[in-house]
């Protein structure tokens, strides 16, 4: 006995802990008229697993450690092998996105309420810092329109209250904070709580934000003056539609824009199809017109406005000065007053920066053939919003059409981001003098061209409900509170709906009765095309044709879609086959065994009929018959005998499932008492789950093991003792006896039926038999089959008696 053991068992004896509760049956127990013996087959003993097992499997060794850190920096694995037709097409794909970010970003920075440099500040710490953090080659981080949205709703509710903090100031801190926040979740390598929110909530989220971002911009489009454009956006709407007259100037260079925007890419995409020899050119012809309305309509304004000092005076709104270079670069000023304000707010622009970057990385990475690692790309863009803000930048996160147009565009690697943050440092020092010009009209005209991408078009919103249509008003309703409120709650209802849905499943989650068919495969040309029917029609030409005849195991009901023709059969008389459809703990187990215990109270008898002698001596709840009348003792219906659990689909239990586990064992003993009702337990794919059953007393029979009562059927398989070349005294790789990997342990006792085989290419194989789970679980099996051969024995039917 180890010294851990010595001390646990010493414990144990001091708080009055048995430790051997379980009464398990010692290796060497009689089992009856077992099918095998230890004579001729090795036998297994399984062990529990400890605790001390569990700690070591979860904490870190020294590999782990070096593997983290291997992983905070993904760039060391390709940047050694950069090469020149890397370099070519990062450089076009940089360039490319950089031609589209510039006007985006200034657009953005207005959705934030701050001034149009800070979006290109964003944008160039997004790409010139996420490249060296990044498992995915097309994202790309910085301003996007949700994100910047929900910034300026941020800013306005934090200077309603505090009128004296800065926009620039609370953007930064927020940016820096959430930063903090996302940095920590994918260091401590728990991104995987990004699964939790559903692609439904995500497409809501896109949607509605999409929508509601759009119908904002339509005022500043048209040129429409004092329309409170952050109310909600049905009120935004019918308030525009009610000062459609009072539209200015401005209104040409907006809708003239968006009209531009919409012909060249609809142009462009019939030639794609026409011409699918220059479908590259056309892309980039495409993903250019942004970058060309923008320079062709700040042309115009140059124009209209070329002896224009101030903006102000210009014949319509133009963006005006934008200061050269990083004019803003220093430390944030970060208070705890300026972080109380917008606490609040925090939850709801954490999960932005999460599922947006996250839902477009993944997206992209299963369309170009590689996976993401979701805890690091929260690294990249928590280190991006922490770092950032020193030179200006507010939070930003991935952008999905500037990742569309870098993926397309040929990106080879993450680096790519440094040509783009080039192209804006470039545009920083050398254009801020032409963005003078740039109409305020057209900026929201490419913000509503941008974000009309984002919303989820009729034919997915069908794939949807085809696929779930429970999913369907869930996503209706997160795109209706986005319109009807604000961007904010249609993220919170979202995600509780769908989670208040996912816990709704697991609760309702419903077992089904098994009954068993015999089936053969045949090939699919046996199926006459006129009638349907196959053209071998019974086990013997089944035989005959070289069919395997085998046993499955069906649903009872026919509503799982199975042919209501071929009705399964119960196993036998008292024994019932149940399946758990998905994980049994403790939300569903009582929902599961109230179903359990009622079909088999419904479907079996008492062992002893009612012989209560007087009135009161009946339970409550047992009626019995009218009176006057005799009890019926013609009742047809078999007597509870055995139980088979199909864990397959179950992978953690705990203590509350297994606790109403024992309790309806205890009922159905009491039921069919003085019978014992045995449990067979199939399928078990999990060690704990063993260890917590076995620990209530399944997988082995606790009353009648010493006195030999029960039989066991027990599993075995052959194995590959040694190999060796025959004529040569060299040993060849062959598998262990004892190799613990393959379940195997060395006999303690008796014979071992051997038998030698040569097989091609002259070698001769040694085979042994061996028990493929423990003998000291008997009553837990491989599959039902074995299961319900043994439920069969120790109910007094023989499952191996031929016909």
């Amino acid at each position: 006995m180890t010294a851990p053991s010595r001390v646990s068992n010493i414990a144990a004896k001091f708080l009055g802990i048995n430790t051997n509760y379980r009464e398990e049956p010692p290796e060497s127990v009689t089992r009856g008229e077992s099918v095998v013996s230890d004579s001729t087959v090795e036998t297994y003993v399984e062990e529990d697993p400890t605790s001390i097992q569990w700690v070591r499997d979860v904490l870190p060794t020294s590999g782990t450690a070096k593997r983290y850190f291997k992983e905070l920096f993904p760039f060391l694995s390709w940047i050694t092998r950069y090469n020149t037709q890397w370099l070519a097409g990062d450089l076009i794909a940089g360039l490319t996105v950089g031609a589209v970010v510039v006007p985006q970003g200034m657009a953005y920075a207005l959705l934030a309420k701050l001034p149009a440099e800070y979006g290109l500040y964003t944008s160039f710490m997004g790409f010139l810092l996420y490249w060296a953090f990044a498992t995915s080659k097309d994202i790309t981080i910085g301003t996007v329109a949700v994100m910047s949205t929900l910034v300026g709703n941020i800013v306005i509710k934090v200077q309603d209250t505090h009128p004296d903090i800065p926009a620039e100031e609370i953007a930064r801190t927020l940016a820096v904070v959430s930063g903090c926040i996302v940095t920590f979740i994918g260091l401590a390598r728990i991104g995987w709580i990004v699964e939790f929110i559903p692609l439904t909530a995500i497409t809501a989220f896109m949607t509605g934000s999409a929508i509601s971002i759009g119908v904002g911009q339509i005022p500043a489009m048209m040129g429409i003056p004092g329309i409170n454009t952050r109310e909600a956006a049905y009120i935004v709407f019918i308030n525009t539609l009610k000062n459609l007259g009072k539209s200015k100037l401005d209104a040409a260079m907006g809708l003239s824009a968006l009209v531009m925007l919409y012909a060249i890419r609809t142009t462009f995409s019939v030639m794609t199809k026409n011409q699918p020899n220059r479908k590259k050119l056309w892309f980039f012809l495409s993903t250019l017109r942004i970058a060309f309305v923008m320079l062709l309509y700040i042309l115009i304004s140059y124009l209209a406005n070329r002896n224009v000092k101030d903006a102000k005076k210009a014949k319509f709104r133009i963006l005006g000065k934008i200061p050269r270079g990083f004019q803003h670069a220093g430390a944030p000023k970060m208070n705890a007053r300026t972080i109380s304000a917008f606490a609040s707010e925090l939850p709801a622009t954490v999960i932005v920066l999460l599922i947006e970057h996250i839902a477009i990385s993944k997206s992209f990475g299963r369309i170009n053939n590689y996976t993401i690692n979701p805890s690091q790309e929260l690294v990249a863009i928590g280190f991006t919003n922490i770092f950032g803000p020193f030179l200006g930048a507010y939070p930003a996160t991935g952008s999905f059409s500037r990742t569309a147009i870098k993926s397309k565009a040929g990106v080879r690697t993450p680096l790519a981001g440094v040509f783009t943050a080039i192209v804006v440092l470039l545009a920083l020092y050398a254009l801020t003098a032409v963005f003078f010009y740039i109409p305020m009209s057209s900026l929201a005209a490419i913000i509503i061209h941008a974000v009309g991408d984002l919303i989820t078009p009729p034919s997915i919103v069908y794939q949807f409900w085809q696929v779930s249509p429970l999913e369907v008003p869930i996503f209706f309703a997160g795109v209706l509170v986005t319109l009807f409120t604000n961007i904010e709650n249609g993220i919170y209802v979202t995600i509780a709906v769908s989670a208040a849905v996912l816990l709704f499943r697991v609760a309702k989650a419903k077992g089904r009765f098994l009954g068993r068919i015999k089936v053969a495969s045949i090939p699919a040309s046996s199926l006459p095309q006129d009638t349907g029917k196959t053209s071998i029609t019974s086990d013997s030409e089944r035989r005959l044709s070289g069919s395997i005849i085998r046993d499955v195991f069906v649903p009872l009901e026919h509503e799982q879609g199975n042919n209501p023709q071929i009705d399964a059969e119960s196993p036998a008389p008292g024994i019932f086959i149940y399946r758990f459809s998905e994980g049994f703990n403790y939300p569903n187990s009582a929902h599961y065994l109230d179903y359990f215990t009622e079909y088999i109270f419904t479907h079996t008898r008492r062992t002893t009929l009612d012989t209560y002698g007087k009135l009161g001596d009946r339970p409550w709840n047992d009626p019995g018959p009218r009176r006057g009348q005799a009890v019926n003792l013609d009742d047809d219906r078999p007597v509870l005998r055995a139980i088979v659990l199909d864990f397959s689909a179950v992978n953690n239990v705990d203590v509350s499932s297994i606790q109403n586990l024992i309790d309806v064992r205890n009922q159905l003993d009491r039921y069919s008492s003085p019978q014992t009702v045995t449990w067979h337990i199939a399928c078990v794919n999990n060690r704990w789950t063993k260890r917590a059953l076995a620990s209530a007393g399944f997988g082995y029979n606790k009353t009648s093991t010493a006195q030999g009562l029960w039989k066991s059927v027990i599993t075995v398989a052959d194995y590959d003792s040694s190999s060796t070349l025959v004529g040569d005294d060299k040993d060849t790789k062959g598998a262990r006896v004892d190799d613990l990997e393959i379940g195997i342990m060395p006999s303690k006792g008796g014979t071992i039926s051997t038998s030698i085989e040569k097989s091609r290419g002259g070698i001769a194989k040694s085979t042994k038999s061996a028990t493929v789970l423990g003998v000291n679980r008997p009553f837990f099996y491989i599959d039902i089959t074995s299961a319900l051969e043994s439920a069969l024995a120790n109910s007094g039917d023989d499952p191996f008696k031929t016909a």
